[in-house]
């Protein structure tokens, strides 16, 4: 599928298989620490949901400055308007926690960084904040290479606000390691 501003977009459903725990996590980042190294890429991130988690979890690891250049916590709908350049009309149509939106989200973080590869995340962590239509635990994630095609999921995930968070984090992560390694 094309999306505005000429971005391929594929888009899948993932289950809730995620089982994060810290050792697994820290392992996942340094798998991704070493592929971007050896590419020497970039990465920077978009987060609503996750508040920064991505990033934080990134950035404890000991040089992570050689490889991850920036993270934006766009948590409020003008937030993702003011710093990623997210429409307003875009998020009235669709939602904060929608395709479109994270696909901006991303588009923004690569026109305001130098990253190679980015992702960006929205979701509803809970325990309030859902509907009918839009679950708790409902969380898009888009991410991709600059310039190339970009990949969405959305993800269905159970738990508390910290596990939907979690889960999603590691979640995140495997899909920016499949990516540098392909």
């Amino acid at each position: 599928m094309q999306h505005s501003g000429g971005i391929d977009v594929s888009s899948r459903l993932c289950d809730n298989s995620a089982m994060t725990d810290r050792d697994t996590i820290t392992q996942l980042c340094e798998q991704l620490a070493t592929a971007l190294l050896a590419k020497r890429l970039t990465l920077a991130s978009a987060e609503s949901c996750t508040g920064g988690l991505i990033a934080k979890t990134c950035t404890d690891l000991a040089g992570s400055s050689q490889w991850f250049e920036a993270a934006i916590v766009s948590y409020s709908n003008a937030s993702k308007q003011r710093l990623l350049g997210v429409s307003a009309d875009l998020i009235a149509a669709h939602g904060a926690v929608s395709e479109a939106v994270v696909v901006a989200m991303l588009q923004g973080l690569f026109a305001c960084t130098d990253a190679d590869l980015g992702i960006a995340v929205s979701g509803i962590a809970g325990p309030g904040g859902g509907s009918v239509e839009k679950p708790v635990g409902t969380v898009w994630l888009s991410y991709g290479l600059r310039n190339q095609q970009v990949q969405s999921e959305l993800l269905g995930l159970d738990g508390t606000r910290a596990e939907i968070r979690e889960k999603t984090l590691e979640i995140a992560i495997k899909a920016l390691i499949k990516i540098v390694n392909d």
